[in-house]
């Protein structure tokens, strides 16, 4: 059984348990059982959570058996933090939190609020240790819960050390959950056919699991349901006219066409980034540009015509097409 020892190190060294051929002594047996206390607690805490798991399906409950401990190297930590873009104004969830360290460092380096979320009793009542001890025992703190029963609607920002089947199997939950515009970054593992916004290798020393020193972290921002029929109006030589968008969309991507007064318009560029739309459509005195929020009520913002001139502008979604990925990964609208 390989075991990584939490202790709060940014070189976590792993302990190999191999029992001998020959009679284990009594010293062997104290040694192992030491060593496998902190396995011992993992399991127990998960066998009470598996039961509440049951609903969401085997394939859940399994994926969350199979998650390890490993200490993120506080190098990788930071790099995580920064491609976030963590500031003091956001609230921080780091799912699988370990001893901590994610939440902790956000919270000393900018202030930010936290909650960690761990399996684990022994490794939450270390973190709230070392919260302590690092002076933001007040903006932080740690529950002993399950990724797919906690509450996550409060993050601007979700960090997440997980395993490939664990993020697919989070990866509904956080798009259905998480308000757009939420920033998620992973560490090692993608989210299958959802692409990532960007994505970089940061050295790693001390890294206890792989045979490369270095991490890959995977950066999203949740975004908008924005699929279906828009229609608004536009005023233009003086005449309110008719504009009708229509978005396609798979994740993050957008295709978009539009038309004025039932004619089509050439669309130059369409863009979604969380709850932001940026669309550029028409040619000539026709051409108008759009830097667009969606929300509950409506996509909402300015609209910029060939003459520079601006104005307010909102649309009403008359047609829903939810958003999914088709075979080929284009963009699809159903509805």
């Amino acid at each position: 059984m390989l075991w990584y020892d939490p202790a709060p190190s940014t070189n976590p060294f792993p302990h190999l348990l191999v029992p001998s051929s020959s009679a284990p002594s009594r010293r062997f047996h104290r040694i192992a059982r030491r060593l496998l206390r902190p396995v011992i607690a993992r399991r127990a805490a998960l066998a009470l959570l598996l039961g509440a798991l049951l609903p969401l399906g085997t394939a859940a409950v399994r994926a969350l058996e199979e998650v390890p401990y490993v200490a993120t190297p506080l190098p990788v930590v930071d790099a995580i933090l920064d491609l976030a873009g963590v500031g003091a104004g956001d609230v921080l969830f780091d799912l699988g939190s370990g001893d901590g360290r994610v939440v902790i460092t956000a919270a000393r380096r900018f202030g930010t609020r936290g909650v960690g979320f761990e399996l684990d009793p022994r490794l939450v009542e270390l973190a709230r240790q070392h919260a302590a001890q690092e002076g933001v025992a007040d903006a932080v703190r740690f529950e002993q819960q399950d990724l797919f029963r906690a509450d996550l609607r409060a993050a601007t920002v979700v960090t997440l050390y997980l395993l490939p089947d664990v993020n697919l199997a989070l990866r509904s939950r956080l798009l259905a959950t998480l308000r757009p515009g939420t920033r998620i970054v992973s560490h090692d593992y993608d989210m299958g056919d959802w692409r990532p916004d960007r994505q970089v290798s940061v050295a790693a020393p001390g890294k206890p699991v792989g045979l490369r020193r270095a991490s890959d972290l995977y950066l999203w921002t949740v975004p908008a349901d924005v699929s279906g029929r828009w229609a608004g109006r536009v005023r233009l030589d003086g005449r309110e006219h008719p504009l009708v968008l229509e978005l396609r969309q798979a994740w993050q991507v957008i295709e978009a066409t539009a038309s004025l007064d039932g004619e089509d318009l050439p669309v130059r560029s369409a863009r979604l980034d969380g709850d932001r739309v940026g669309i550029a459509c028409g040619e000539g005195p026709a051409a108008l540009e759009f830097a667009l929020r969606a929300d509950a009520a409506g996509l909402h913002g300015r609209l910029r015509r060939a003459d520079g001139s601006e104005t307010e502008w909102h649309a009403a979604r008359t047609i829903s097409g939810p958003a999914r990925p088709t075979a080929a990964g284009r963009p699809s609208t159903s509805g």
